[in-house]
Order: C-alpha cells, then sequence, then structure tokens
C-alpha cells in the first residue's frame, strides 16, 4: 500500500459541479455512507471493474493523502483496507485528474501510471 496518495472514481458532471463550487462533498453514494470512498493504487482497477463497470465519463482524481487530515483507513465487507475520507474533499488537494476511457469488453482503459 503507498499512503502518499488516494485516488477518487467520479462521473465528469460531478467533478464538474465540484470545481464550480470549489468544493468535492462525494457522489450520491458518498453522500449516503457519510465518507468520500477513495481507493489506493492497487485498489483502482478492482474498485473500476465492481462498481462501474461498461460506465463511460469518468474521472479518477489522483489526491495527495497526506494533507487529508480526515483520511481513516478502515476494513470493507471483503476484508481490504479502504480510505474513507469523514470531509469534503479540498480541491487544492487535488495533484492530477486521469479521463478514463471505456474499451470494447466493457472494462476502463487506464493510464499507464494506475
Amino acid at each position: 500500500m503507498n499512503f502518499d496518495f488516494v485516488y477518487k472514481i467520479c462521473t465528469k458532471s460531478e467533478w464538474s459541479e465540484a470545481k464550480q463550487n470549489n468544493v468535492f462533498k462525494g457522489t450520491a453514494l458518498d453522500l449516503k455512507d457519510g465518507y468520500i470512498h477513495f481507493s489506493d493504487k492497487d485498489q483502482v482497477k478492482q474498485t473500476l471493474n465492481k462498481f462501474y463497470i461498461n460506465q463511460t465519463n469518468l474521472i479518477i482524481l489522483k489526491v495527495d493523502a497526506l494533507k487529508l487530515k480526515n483520511l481513516v483507513w478502515e476494513q470493507s465487507t471483503d476484508g481490504n483496507m479502504f480510505p474513507h475520507l469523514y470531509s469534503d474533499l479540498d480541491l487544492d488537494f487535488v495533484v492530477k485528474e486521469y479521463i478514463i476511457d471505456l474499451k470494447d469488453d466493457g472494462k476502463h482503459n487506464l493510464p499507464d501510471e494506475l
């Protein structure tokens, strides 16, 4: 696990709205659960395949995890530890945005870094 960065998957429209409001409060699922769901670098592909198969218009945000004061690593139902942010995401902590294309098989074409 790399604790320096965490990754947030969201739609282009959710990210656009966050930039207009200068804060990211989370997706509908995040708001329902009470925290912003993140993945570490090794979990991004698994998260995409589990929750976003065949979904277009996605963005992955690379976030400086060391600046997140309310980030907690918690065990999910499958036993893996996932990062959860118990506050809004300050947009200044987003260090990179990746636009994710969809391949013919319904899976996502990730950049080499991921």
